[in-house]
């Protein structure tokens, strides 16, 4: 009975370590016809550098820094939806990309900003 137990635990443990290891999201909308397929993905991790109006890498904790572009327009916001000046992002900040794959780069169009102050 006690090895049951224990390995229920165990069983839960694994679980809720995967679910909480998960740092990405993916949308995929096609048209009606077919022609047009945007692809969004969002991703979250932990700021290892930052050149506003440029790029932003991120330590998502799966090996190596993940890269990114930033768009021509990129919307700075907290985990609540307000609005937030660009110059909150730090190096070590914790926060959440929305992005399109655009061939081999990955180009930010929102930072979600997910420290708590």
């Amino acid at each position: 009975m006690i090895k049951l137990f224990l390995g229920f635990i165990c069983a839960t443990a694994l679980c809720v370590a995967v679910a909480q290891a998960q740092t990405s999201s993916t949308s995929t909308t096609t048209a009606a016809g077919g022609e047009t397929t945007t692809t969004t993905t969002e991703n979250y991790g932990t700021v290892t550098e930052y050149s506003p109006g440029a790029s932003i890498v991120l330590s998502t904790g799966t090996g190596e820094p993940v890269h990114y572009k930033f768009g021509k327009t990129v919307t700075y916001v907290t985990a609540d939806g307000k609005v937030i000046e660009a110059s909150k992002i730090k190096k070590s900040s914790k926060v959440r990309v929305h992005y399109i794959k655009d061939g081999n780069d990955m180009i930010v169009d929102k930072v979600i900003y997910t420290d708590k102050d």
